[in-house]
């Protein structure tokens, strides 16, 4: 196994940093921008399992604009006892793993009771209409495509951790 090559995402990170500090998004104006709607007492967390560290780091960024706490795990076979120790509000799943794939991690999540209550967004490569079919009837509460985004990422967090907690009317 080589290593890999990151350099197809650079520029988006560059990007999106350039953005992110051009506009003085830090300290106390990051603060007041981000007391939103997602904005609570205790933040929310995330987990992220991306095998790629950039693109993890780049949604890491992402999401902390909006005061998120963030926890990304790099390997596919790990991520199943962080999700079961940590009960994250949300999970960001890439699809393409090195060692199991994230539609076999979506999938146990969904048989076991503990986890399945759990929203997660598939964040792939993957973009036929058949992929995205298979996300979802697999159980991913969304499915966003890389290049993600960042507005749709954050309406689509910001959204199933709403209807997460949204009580059952029926």
């Amino acid at each position: 196994m080589g290593t890999k090559n990151y350099t197809h995402i650079a520029p988006a990170l560059d990007l999106y940093r350039a953005w992110y500090y051009g506009f003085g998004c830090q300290s106390s104006y990051r603060l007041r921008f981000s007391k939103g709607i997602h904005m609570t007492a205790t933040p929310k967390k995330i987990i992220i399992v991306e095998d790629q560290p950039d693109v993890a780091d780049l949604l890491e960024e992402m999401l902390g604009i909006d005061g998120y706490r963030v926890r990304k795990i790099h390997s596919s076979g790990g991520a199943l006892s962080v999700i079961r120790t940590e009960k994250p509000d949300v999970v960001l799943l890439d699809i393409m793993m090195p060692d199991v794939s994230g539609l076999e991690v979506l999938r146990f999540m969904r048989r076991e009771p503990d986890l399945q209550q759990i929203p997660v967004v598939i964040i792939s490569a993957k973009t036929l209409p058949a992929d995205v079919r298979t996300g979802l009837e697999a159980g991913a509460t969304a499915y966003l495509t890389k290049p993600v985004d960042v507005d749709k990422l954050r309406r689509t967090v910001a959204q199933v951790i709403g209807s997460a907690e949204a009580p059952d009317t029926d």
